[in-house]
């Protein structure tokens, strides 16, 4: 029976390292020529308009839509500021995010001048609605895009 040295466990070992090591690089370069980037802005900006929209949504409460609005009007302006991904860097993209920055801003701005509730409800609706076209272009603008909140 032959007996295994340490040494050539060792060169055995970094040399599936070596091998293993390569093949992520060029699967994460593939993911990024076949359009895989990552719009970190975005999903920021998405997960303060779940916590806020989905009360309201599912049960009519406005409540952290109105706790929320501040942090969302700042999320939506990093958003705005941030340099876009090749794939949606177009000056269609680029005017909804300054929409969307504005209008935000605006509707924390009325939440803090003490709107009514239905009007904060209302805006709210249509700048999520505002949110879900770019989110759709991001995607490929074909069908909605599944996603949770």
């Amino acid at each position: 029976m032959r007996r295994i040295n340490a040494k050539s466990v060792l060169i055995a070992i970094a040399l599936c390292a070596g091998i293993l090591s390569c093949s992520t690089k060029e699967n994460h370069s593939e993911d990024e020529a076949a359009g895989h980037e990552e719009w970190p802005e975005m999903d920021a900006f998405h997960m303060t308009m779940a916590e806020a929209y989905h009360p309201l949504k599912d049960s009519g409460n406005v409540e952290p839509a109105m706790r929320l609005m501040g942090q969302l009007a700042d999320e939506a302006d990093k958003w705005a500021a941030a340099p876009l991904p090749e794939k949606v860097n177009n000056d269609d993209v680029k005017a909804r995010l300054e929409k969307l920055k504005i209008d935000v801003r605006a509707l924390s701005d009325d939440v803090n001048d003490g709107a009514p509730e239905d009007q904060v409800g209302t805006t709210l609706h249509t700048i999520h609605d505002q949110f879900h076209e770019i989110m759709e272009i991001w995607h490929g603008g074909g069908e909605k895009p599944e996603h949770q909140h």
